[in-house]
């Protein structure tokens, strides 16, 4: 008998840092977050403005939609696959930076803002909502499908939204609306010309 060749171990995988196992995981302990807020409001916001109670709403509301949108990796992969033909232009730490300094940061800093130095700051939040919100339906009506985060964009932030700049931005000047909803598009533009940076630079797979 011939004997039989000994079959190659795999090479051993190596353990994933702390950091890395953060940024893979961040959405996890952001949405179960997200459901602690929400609960703990009634019991934390009794002497708040119904303002003041909306901007709050937006964080652990974006922190519900992530989850949707990031479970499984998916819109990172959703980019990946669908709007970059394969090419590795968003990366895991890219989703951690925008999501957790580009997003729960600047709803940080605006809801602190809104409670301590000018109500009307709270309007920047109502402005990430809607501008997130309507580019998730724009690109499911320019790709005819779904795409990660669609659905709570829809439900959640449009309406939240939209009820922020009504109750919010009446007492906001013109040049305050303005200067909240650009900085929200730039925040947008910044994310995707760093993604076209990187599809330019990228190999097709």
């Amino acid at each position: 008998m011939t004997p039989s060749r000994p079959v190659p171990s795999a090479a051993p995988v190596a353990p994933l840092s702390r950091l890395q196992r953060l940024t893979a995981g961040w959405v996890y302990g952001g949405s179960l977050s997200g459901l602690v807020i929400l609960a703990l409001v009634p019991a934390i916001g009794a002497a708040w403005t119904l303002e003041q109670l909306l901007v709050v709403l937006s964080l652990p509301i974006y922190m519900i939609h992530q989850y949707e949108e990031h479970d499984d990796d998916r819109f990172r992969r959703f980019v990946n696959d669908t709007l970059a033909g394969g090419r590795e232009v968003l990366t895991v730490a890219d989703v951690f930076v925008i999501n957790v300094f580009g997003v729960w940061a600047v709803l940080a800093v605006v809801i602190l803002a809104s409670f301590t130095l000018h109500p009307p700051c709270g309007v920047t939040a109502g402005y990430l909502l809607l501008v997130n919100g309507l580019l998730h339906v724009a690109q499911a009506l320019a790709l005819r499908r779904y795409n990660p985060g669609l659905v709570t964009g829809i439900v959640l932030f449009l309406p939240l939204g939209a009820t922020i700049l009504v109750t919010v931005g009446v007492d906001a000047s013109l040049l305050e609306h303005l200067v909240a909803l650009g900085l929200v598009v730039l925040l947008h533009l910044a994310i995707v010309a760093r993604v076209a940076s990187r599809r330019r630079r990228a190999p097709a797979t």
